[in-house]
């Protein structure tokens, strides 16, 4: 892999990790068209995902250190209850990471008919999403404008998005704002739920990797896993904004339009 084969890679990344467009299908597009080889690009992508991590980090860092105030104040507070919710909101996808791995990683091969049809699926989640959100949420009183069950039913939506093609974001936000959950309130627990589980899974990767006996990226090398990194956690940045402000204000459905055109273009070509 070339260090501009890297960066780009790594601005897919950070871009489609927060738009609802699924990152892990667009990494399979794009390693098809630039003809990238297997060889390390699961390091490749354990480091990029991780780098979306930091900017998501970064973006929400106010808000992350007020729920930690909250906690260390040993007191049920409207910080320990949200983070409480978004433990609940991980089950689901703990379930998936531990007991049907195999099957996940299955999906992730040279197929991209998996990719298109998966798609296919969040453009139907965002264009539902924006017909009936608006109606569904106004009723919304929950404390922190989220409730257990909506917490829970959100996590289900992040376990079914592990498919490549299915967009995590487009899918955890799609389901909240469809069971009444606030625009308002839905941005910010989309990004925030999947902290953790995707810290855990990269620690895994790489305490895998390292048990292996290969060291990290030798089938790439240093400079395009560095290109990749900052491609990935500067347009992270950027992306992470951005979707905020769309979730709240604008309407999905045109990354929907999006959505059905990679995957129609997957299907004619394919």
């Amino acid at each position: 892999m070339d260090w501009w084969e890297a960066l780009l890679l790594g601005v897919v990344q950070g871009l489609t990790e927060f738009l609802p467009v699924s990152s892990s299908g667009h990494l399979m597009i794009f390693r098809e068209l630039l003809g990238v080889e297997a060889d390390g690009f699961l390091d490749f992508t354990v480091l990029v995902h991780f780098a979306t991590v930091l900017s998501t980090i970064v973006v929400f860092w106010s808000a992350i250190w007020k729920i930690l105030k909250g906690l260390f104040k040993f007191r049920y507070n409207d910080e320990t209850d949200y983070f409480l919710k978004i433990c609940v909101s991980m089950i689901p996808v703990a379930i998936v990471g531990f007991f049907f791995k195999d099957v996940v990683e299955g999906l992730f091969g040279d197929d991209l008919r998996i990719v298109g049809a998966c798609l296919c699926v969040t453009a139907v989640l965002l264009t539902l999403s924006d017909f009936f959100a608006d109606k569904v949420g106004s009723r919304n009183r929950y404390r922190n404008g989220i409730s257990w069950w909506q917490a829970l039913v959100v996590g289900l939506g992040q376990a079914c998005a592990v498919a490549p093609g299915l967009s995590r974001s487009g899918t955890t936000i799609a389901t909240g704002l469809l069971c009444g959950v606030r625009r308002d309130s839905m941005a910010q627990f989309s990004f925030l739920m999947v902290l953790i589980p995707i810290v855990g899974e990269q620690l895994l990767g790489l305490i895998e990797m390292a048990g292996g006996g290969e060291s990290f990226g030798s089938g790439i090398g240093a400079l395009p896993l560095l290109a990749g990194f900052f491609g990935a956690f500067l347009a992270g940045l950027a992306a992470c904004k951005v979707m905020v402000a769309l979730v709240r204000r604008a309407r999905l459905s045109w990354f929907a339009v999006y959505c059905m055109a990679v995957a129609a273009l997957i299907f004619i070509l394919g």
